[in-house]
């Protein structure tokens, strides 16, 4: 368990290394065709669900490939 804790962690890190140093990286994320964007007035609405179906199948393969 630690060691699983110790990894994400770790991949947070990145992510926010990357976030800050290369924002570049990540301006697809929310940007894809099947995102729902909904703003009206002062209510905004962002609902990232191909984005975030992207990620799990990167994630999948991964994970898939390290316990291997």
């Amino acid at each position: 368990m630690s060691r699983l804790l110790i990894i994400i962690g770790c991949v947070f890190i990145l992510a926010g290394m990357a976030w800050l140093y290369a924002p570049w990286l990540l301006n697809w994320f929310g940007r894809l065709p099947g995102d729902i964007r909904i703003e009206s007035g002062r209510t905004k609405v962002f609902i990232p669900i191909t984005s975030m179906a992207v990620i799990s199948i990167v994630l999948t393969v991964l994970i898939n490939l390290f316990r291997r």
